[in-house]
């Protein structure tokens, strides 16, 4: 035992003692100072982590409620265009049967004018990879190379992303025989 630790224990007090005592309850109370700031900060970063945690899963849930209402409320919208077609297809006679079913198609058409969908020009127009893919070509002197001569499905744009690309027949250019310089045919 030093001489201090000695002189402390017997209740007898060294003239270096009183300044080391004062250091030592100094040290002691920025010591106890600290941990309760340590502890205090800790329990900020748990309740923190608790509310960013909380945030999330309120947004999560958020986007999925958000999602399921939009999308109830475009099934909701087609409704009546699937109400139109099945009367339709209920008349007997074919004149009610087209006028329902042009009416039908109206309708689809405004439901999906209205979500900002249209429909691709294709027809006339030279082949775009971009927005068609080709599905065919044909032999014909009407129309030069690479035009788009048909469409087996129609593409569709919502806003301006490409939703559905269109499918097309692509004309291949061929130039007309005339008959009267053509040799015969051999037999």
């Amino acid at each position: 035992m030093d001489i201090d630790t000695q002189a402390a224990a017997e209740g007898t007090e060294d003239l270096g003692a009183p300044a080391a005592a004062d250091g030592q309850s100094d040290l002691a109370a920025e010591l106890t100072t600290a941990k309760a700031l340590a502890d205090e900060r800790y329990a900020d970063l748990q309740y923190a982590r608790a509310e960013i945690d909380n945030v999330r899963k309120r947004a999560e849930r958020s986007a999925l409620e958000r999602l399921a209402y939009t999308r109830r409320q475009l099934l909701e919208r087609f409704l009546p265009v699937l109400d139109n077609l099945q009367r339709a297809l209920a008349f007997d006679d074919s004149e009610g049967l087209r006028g329902g079913l042009q009416a039908t198609l109206r309708g689809f058409e405004g439901v999906l004018a209205s979500e900002q969908v249209t429909p691709l020009e294709t027809v006339g127009k030279p082949f775009d990879p971009h927005v068609a893919e080709a599905i065919a070509t044909r032999e014909t002197s009407d129309y030069a190379d690479d035009i788009v001569i048909e469409e087996a499905q129609r593409g569709y744009r919502m806003g301006d992303d490409l939703l559905r690309p269109a499918m097309v027949v692509v004309a291949k250019h061929v130039t007309p025989v005339d008959e009267s310089t053509a040799p015969a045919p051999l037999e």
